[in-house]
């Protein structure tokens, strides 16, 4: 039979529980023998009972990720914890490796918001394409939050030092049962109104700032007609309404500055176009009055006297180039023409009739050949003259001869 070694069968385990079930996993169950290292890990194992019989489950937790539990941990303590499960060789024994740990029921609703998350982000309520630019000069900014709360007072005093404008208020509950709808109907009710939203609360505990994780919030963000700014909690708490926002701000305050310009820098920056306009005409005005001058210069009377005299002496230069060009031209015509009347006075038949030739036709028209003529035909003979008539007594044809 095969004999395996210690490492062996600790390798062997290694493996098997390396399976995916077992890896990044929540589980829950009850904090027993709760024990905080000096160097900050901690210790405990996690126990279920059932049917007078315990199954205990052996954990560790690392320090640094020990260090982001913002409550005490204590024997008894129903949790939800997540990590994976990992050999550990020096003592032979399965651990959890554990990273995070939350109060049972509050662990539900942080699952619920994991669930949330990856449901909106397969809808594409999320999708950094989507996010808009913000209005650089807004004339109405919304402001969707509770009216009784120092946030509101934040917003106002922020935006009536930068840039005066009219703030469009949509009250809302921001925390507890059923606040998800108001905020909802809040930002329904202003996104028709107003050129840019902002969307604000206080800090808090996640409980407290679970209705801006709930997916009707969400979605009224990521459809709303007009940008929306979140500024929801302090720095360092994130929400699903964060992810759905067009920016994230870290603060009430921030989000007023976000949303509307610098007066003191907008006008600075006035000035300084008019500066470059006036400047800008100045240099116009510069030109304008160059080219009065050379126009002016150019129609002085000397010089147009001159120009003048320039250009009549230059007319009468092209006039004799085209008299001599039109001479010769009629010259070449007339030569042209005498050929032509040449050539017709040989052609004209008087001319022919004139040397002793006439002409024979028959019924006024010309008779080339003895073969049209036959015998007792009555033939007209044009000489140059006059004419004649004669009637055909033989025709003879050169064939026949």
């Amino acid at each position: 039979m095969e004999v395996l070694s210690v490492s062996e069968v600790s390798s062997l385990v290694e493996a098997l529980l390396d399976d995916p079930r077992l890896q990044e996993i929540w589980i829950r169950g009850e904090i027993t023998n709760l024990k905080v290292h000096g160097s900050g890990h901690r210790y405990f194992s996690l126990g279920e009972k059932r049917n007078e019989h315990s199954a205990v489950l052996s954990c560790v937790m690392w320090r640094n990720d020990a260090r982001r539990i913002d409550y005490d941990l204590h024997d008894g303590m129903d949790v939800l914890v997540f990590g994976s499960i990992g050999h550990y060789a020096p003592q032979g024994r399965y651990q959890l490796y554990v990273k995070e740990v939350r109060p049972a029921g509050l662990g539900e609703k942080h699952l619920m918001v994991e669930r949330w998350k990856q449901q909106l982000e397969a809808e594409g309520c999320f999708d950094p394409g989507k996010k808009r630019s913000l209005p650089p000069y807004p004339e109405r900014v919304g402001v969707v939050t509770s009216e009784t709360g120092a946030v509101l007072q934040d917003i106002r005093n922020v935006i009536s030092r930068r840039y005066p404008l009219e703030l469009v208020i949509s009250p809302t509950a921001v925390q507890g049962e059923g606040a998800h709808e108001e905020i909802t109907r809040a930002l329904r009710r202003v996104e028709q109104q107003v050129d840019v939203i902002i969307l604000a609360r206080g800090g808090g505990s996640f409980e407290d700032l679970f209705p801006f994780n709930h997916p009707d919030v969400v979605r009224a963000i990521s459809s709303s007609l007009v940008p929306v700014v979140s500024a929801i909690g302090h720095e360092i708490d994130v929400t699903l309404a964060d992810f759905a926002a067009d920016i994230r701000a870290p603060t009430p305050s921030a989000a007023a500055e976000l949303v509307v310009p610098d007066r003191i820098s907008v006008m600075e920056s006035l000035a300084g176009y008019r500066k470059a306009i006036g400047n800008r005409l100045l240099d116009r005005l510069d030109r304008a009055g160059s080219d009065l001058s050379d126009v002016r210069e150019r129609l002085a009377p000397r010089r147009v006297s001159q120009r003048v005299t320039s250009r009549r002496e230059d007319l009468s230069v092209i006039s004799g180039r085209i008299e001599r060009g039109i001479l010769s031209r009629v010259g070449r015509e007339r030569e042209r023409l005498s050929a032509a009347a040449a050539v017709l006075a040989a052609r004209n038949p008087a001319h022919l009739l004139g040397k002793g030739y006439c002409i024979l036709q028959k019924d006024r028209r010309v008779i080339r050949s003895a073969g049209e003529i036959e015998k007792g035909d009555s033939l007209t003979i044009r000489m140059v003259d006059g004419r004649l008539g004669t009637r055909v007594e033989e025709v003879h044809l050169d064939t026949e001869i």
